[in-house]
């Protein structure tokens, strides 16, 4: 199976979707799959570990495709060996009441994960660039000065919160988040197949929902607005990954090892070394446990 090299993936220059293939085939197979990726989980649950013991560092994974992309399966096989401590999981619906209350930022500044730990962001602040620009008359929602009507979200709006997002990612890669973003990139036709798989089997169903259908519809468009928002915010401090997503299996294999890969960039995470004095006094401290 062909070594994984993250810069075969990240965002480098600016891209178009339409020329990056959606699947990656290397003839690898499945349980060649998942045993790589089975060694990769060991790996990144040992370095939570030390992460946490380190305290110094988040890291948040972002997450984003269209539906039935696989987001929500990579989330349980790639992080399954995590200690439930070290790891914790936003899925970002529509805002709720409160949240509208706020800027569009702040439930996500809310999830941000603590030193230590890693927070995972199944659809993300790029909502607020990819669904509110497909449909613009959720804007409205969030109560703008300046937005009475859906002709007031101009295109310099979206070109302010594409900024607004730049400068939100750079605040906290500056204050020790790290920010890896991955979109799932899923062929129509994929997509199409896992719709219908769905329908047909019963086991399935429940993950089935009509609105999926409708926001098929938007594809083309839904396309323009992803790969606007990557060339625009695919930056050093927090990058863009493409995965080719019509294969799950190896989606989260490639995943996991560009996590892995880029995490031992951080050299200076490791478990915190005892006080001297205190490693001085082991032997008294062993007496005083025997009594």
């Amino acid at each position: 199976m062909k070594s994984i090299n993250p810069d075969d993936f990240k965002v480098i220059g600016k891209i178009d979707l339409s020329k990056i293939p959606t699947n990656l085939f290397n003839g690898a197979s499945d349980d060649a799959k998942e045993d790589k990726l089975d060694k990769v989980q060991a790996k990144l649950s040992e370095l939570q570990d030390v992460m946490y013991a380190h305290n110094r560092y988040g890291v948040l994974i972002c997450l984003q495709g269209m539906d039935t992309s696989g987001k929500d399966s990579l989330i349980r096989e790639v992080f399954k060996e995590f200690n439930p401590r070290g790891v914790e999981v936003h899925s970002f619906k529509t805002p709720n009441s409160t949240e509208l209350e706020h800027d569009y930022l702040w439930r996500h500044y809310l999830a941000l994960p603590e030193k230590g730990k890693f927070a995972v962001f199944n659809r993300t602040h790029y909502e607020n660039v990819l669904v509110t620009r497909v449909h613009p008359e959720y804007i409205l929602n969030e109560n703008l000065p300046g937005i009475e009507k859906v002709e007031d979200v101009t295109p310099q709006f979206w070109e302010d919160r594409l900024e607004q997002i730049n400068n939100f990612e750079k605040h906290i890669t500056q204050n020790g988040t790290v920010v890896l973003k991955f979109y799932f990139h899923m062929s129509k036709e994929e997509q199409r197949k896992r719709l219908l798989r769905r329908l047909e089997e019963v086991e399935h169903h429940w993950k089935f929902s009509a609105g999926d259908l409708k926001e098929r519809e938007h594809w083309e468009e839904y396309m323009q607005y992803y790969e606007e928002a990557i060339n625009k915010t695919a930056t050093q401090n927090a990058p863009w990954y493409i995965i080719p997503s019509d294969d799950k299996e190896m989606a989260r294999y490639i995943v996991a090892k560009i996590i892995w890969e880029e995490m031992q960039k951080y050299t200076d995470i490791k478990e915190p070394q005892l006080d001297e004095k205190v490693k001085a006094n082991f032997e008294m401290y062993k007496e005083m446990l025997k009594k």
